[in-house]
């Protein structure tokens, strides 16, 4: 490769790791991944291995480019139209393409696989200087609140793993999954990417995952992006020994996803003032979020976070 077009030492550095089977945390413009060559078992492995991660539990695989996803999946027309948010924060699953260089650790022995091209400069430039798709999870522990800054990736493990800081995410929640068969789309998880804007192009509704099936996608689980606090959900105002988290104006809270009422600043505040408020508070209050645009995928990490832990 000519000069001109190397990558920047820190990025070679992190994708030379990559491909000699280790485990790295990079920015997307959703979450911090922690990130490994999706077709290297014993890397994959290592990543639920530092996460603690359930094994039936898969892996999105972050992908430069088209090109690239399609040599691991079965794209067709209509996911190739739902592949129109790209970059962006829309994870599909789709038909795992035969003889893909793919570990069966990433999709957890199914014949399905979640693939994702991230919309994030460190993140296309380090899979790039890879040459090779990466599987990555959010960088916590598993079920743990998700990290949107190098700081909270450090923290939640103590230095194990090297983080390519690119600041704070722009979006704060994570990608919206949806599963495409045949003619059919249903939403698997709730994300940054709102349903609204994909039904637009479709001109269809989606339809929903009951829950109640396989775990075919990541964020799946009852008991997710869980703060070691208690949470309390649709609080109009704390209770003693609550910290109260706000949405729209509310004086005295301890902490207000967007005191302006702006879904997109409240997805993007979400998982940094959980982090926050965990430091300190052992219950958390939280305040009606509007169930319309993101607000559906917040309250799907609330929803979760608040669950009955097993």
């Amino acid at each position: 490769m000519p000069e001109s077009l190397s990558p920047p030492p820190e990025i070679a550095r992190f994708a030379g790791s990559l491909r000699a089977g280790g485990v790295v945390a990079f920015p997307t413009e959703t979450v911090y991944g922690l990130g490994a060559d999706a077709g290297n078992s014993d890397a994959v492995l290592r990543i639920y291995e530092i996460k603690g991660r359930p094994r039936f539990n898969p892996l999105i695989v972050h992908c430069a480019d088209l090109a690239m996803a399609g040599t691991l999946a079965e794209f067709s027309p209509l996911a190739l139209r739902l592949a129109q948010f790209w970059p962006g924060p829309l994870t599909l699953v789709l038909p795992k393409k035969p003889g893909a260089r793919l570990s069966d650790i990433v999709t957890a022995g199914l014949d399905t696989v979640g693939i994702r091209i991230p919309d994030h400069p460190l993140a296309l430039a380090l899979i790039g200087a890879a040459g090779v798709p990466l599987a990555a999870p959010s960088a916590n522990p598993s079920g743990r609140l998700s990290p949107t800054t190098a700081d909270q990736v450090v923290k939640a493990f103590q230095g194990l793993v090297p983080v390519l800081d690119g600041g704070a995410c722009t979006e704060g929640v994570e990608s919206t999954i949806l599963a495409v068969a045949g003619d059919r789309v249903t939403q698997l998880r709730a994300g940054a990417l709102p349903r609204e804007e994909i039904e637009s192009l479709l001109l269809q509704k989606l339809a929903t995952d009951s829950g109640n099936g396989a775990i075919l996608a990541p964020g799946m689980l009852a008991s997710h992006y869980a703060p070691r606090a208690t949470l309390r959900l649709d609080a109009t105002a704390a209770q003693p020994g609550e910290a109260w988290l706000a949405f729209g104006p509310a004086p005295g809270a301890a902490a207000n996803l967007s005191p302006a009422g702006d879904l997109h600043e409240a997805a993007r505040n979400l998982f940094s003032m959980l982090h926050r408020l965990d430091e300190t508070a052992t219950r958390i209050a939280v305040a009606p979020i509007p169930e319309t645009g993101l607000g559906e995928a917040i309250n799907d990490r609330l929803r979760r976070a608040a669950a009955p832990r097993g």
